[in-house]
C-alpha cells in the first residue's frame, strides 16, 4: 500500500515527513510512501512577521484541507503550528516521541544571552522569544528574522545580527547542533506550545489510522493535549506572548506557563502538575489560574478588552 504524505517543501518538513515514513516503515515494512509538496500561505508571505499575517496556522491550513478532501493520507506538521481547532473532519492522529523542547541560542562571537553586550542585534520573528528578550535582557535590541534555518545563519553571519534564536529541535534535526552557543533555559525562555513535537494530522474515519497510532508516543501525546488546552482556555492565538513547558514521569505530568506582555514588562506563571490521564483539564485549570493571576488584564490589552 503507498500512503501519500502532505508536507511543506523546507528542509525540515521534507525531514519530519521522512521520519514519520521511516518510523511506519519499521512497523510496516510492506507500506510506501509518497511525498506531496503543498505551498502555503505562510510560505509565500515570507517576510512579514507571523502575528501580523494571521499567525502560525497559515503553515498548515492548504495542506490540511487536502487530507480533508483525500488528496493525501495524512500530514506531517511541526506540532507548534496546529492550530488549537483542526478541521472537524480531521485529528492529530499520532505524536513520536518529542524532542528536546528548548530555545538555542547562536551568537557570532560566542557570548551567552547574558554575555551579549547592551544594544546586541537578536534576531526572532516570534512574538514569544521577543517578549521573553524584553523581559530578561531589555537593553538588547531585537530584530525580525524569518526563513529557513540556512537563512537565518547566513544572515548571522553576514553580520545582519549578533545572535539569533531558534528551536533546538529543528536545529539538532537538520544536524546543526554544532552551531549553538547556549540551550536557553525554560524558566526564562518558555518554549512554544507544542515545541519539538511533530503532529500527524489525518482524516477521523482514515484508513490508514491504524498504522499511524502504532507510532504514537502516549507522554509525548499527554504533553501536547496539555499545552494545546492551556493554548485553546486562553484565546487560541498568537497575538499574546505564551509559553508552556511540561514533563511527565510516573504517570505525573507537571507544567510551567507564562504569559507576557508583548513588550515584555510583565510575566505571569504558574505551575501546576497533576495525572498525565487528565491531561487537557491540567492545561485548562493552569489557563484559569493565569487568568486570574493577571494575564486576564494582559490579554484584555492586547485584544482591545476581549479576553476568555
Amino acid at each position: 500500500m503507498k500512503l501519500v504524505i502532505g508536507t511543506r517543501g523546507s528542509k525540515l518538513a521534507l525531514w519530519q515527513s521522512d521520519f514519520i515514513a521511516s518510523l511506519l516503515k519499521k512497523r510496516f515494512p510492506e507500506l510506501e510512501f509518497e511525498k506531496r509538496i503543498i505551498k502555503t500561505t505562510g510560505d509565500k508571505l515570507r517576510d512579514a512577521p507571523l502575528a501580523k499575517i494571521g499567525g502560525k496556522g497559515l503553515f498548515v491550513k492548504e495542506i490540511d484541507e487536502a487530507v480533508a478532501r483525500g488528496d493525501v493520507h495524512f500530514a506531517v506538521h511541526s506540532m507548534k503550528d496546529v492550530p488549537t481547532e483542526l478541521l472537524p473532519e480531521l485529528t492529530i492522529a499520532a505524536t513520536p516521541e518529542r524532542e528536546e523542547v528548548n530555545d538555542a541560542l547562536i551568537s557570532r562571537r560566542g557570548e551567552g544571552i547574558e554575555e551579549l553586550p547592551g544594544g546586541a542585534v537578536v534576531g526572532t520573528s516570534s512574538l514569544r522569544r521577543i517578549a521573553e528578550l524584553k523581559n530578561f535582557r531589555p537593553e538588547l535590541e531585537v530584530k525580525n528574522l524569518r526563513g529557513n534555518v540556512d537563512t537565518r545563519l547566513r544572515k548571522l553571519r553576514a553580520g545582519e545580527y549578533d545572535a539569533i534564536i531558534m528551536a533546538k529541535a529543528g536545529l539538532k534535526r537538520l544536524g546543526f547542533e554544532d552551531e549553538i552557543t547556549q540551550t536557553l533555559p525554560v524558566e526564562q525562555f518558555t518554549p512554544s506550545v507544542g515545541q519539538g513535537a511533530i503532529a500527524v494530522v489525518a482524516r477521523r474515519d482514515s484508513e490508514v489510522m491504524d498504522y499511524l497510532k502504532a507510532i504514537n508516543h502516549g507522554e509525548s501525546l499527554a504533553r501536547v493535549k496539555a499545552e494545546r488546552a492551556l493554548l485553546r482556555a486562553l484565546g487560541g492565538g498568537c497575538q499574546v506572548p505564551l509559553g508552556a513547558y511540561t514533563e511527565v514521569r510516573g504517570g505525573t505530568l507537571t507544567m510551567l506557563a507564562a504569559v507576557l506582555s508583548p513588550d515584555g514588562g510583565e510575566r505571569v506563571e504558574v505551575r501546576v502538575k497533576g495525572r498525565a490521564s487528565e491531561a487537557e483539564k491540567l492545561g485548562k485549570a493552569a489557563a484559569e489560574t493565569l487568568l486570574e493571576k493577571g494575564a486576564r488584564e494582559i490579554l484584555e490589552r492586547v485584544y482591545g478588552g476581549q479576553a476568555p
